[in-house]
């Protein structure tokens, strides 16, 4: 595969990740822990990192 097409695909995969990291530290279950402790799911932070990361890689091979 050309290195563009595969940078693409890592940007929309990287900003989908991100949503999806977003969405899980907005939903209820998130806030209701973090009211009582106070801390955010290690899976929302991980995702939402992770897709910034992709989404970082991915324009590095689109360039």
């Amino acid at each position: 595969m050309n290195k563009r097409v595969i940078g693409i695909i890592l940007i929309i995969v990287g900003v989908a990740l991100a949503y999806w990291g977003y969405d899980l530290y907005e939903s209820a279950g998130s806030q209701m822990t973090r009211a009582f402790d106070g801390d955010a799911p290690l899976e929302a932070w991980a995702a939402m990192i992770g897709g910034i990361l992709l989404v970082l890689f991915g324009i590095g091979k689109v360039k």
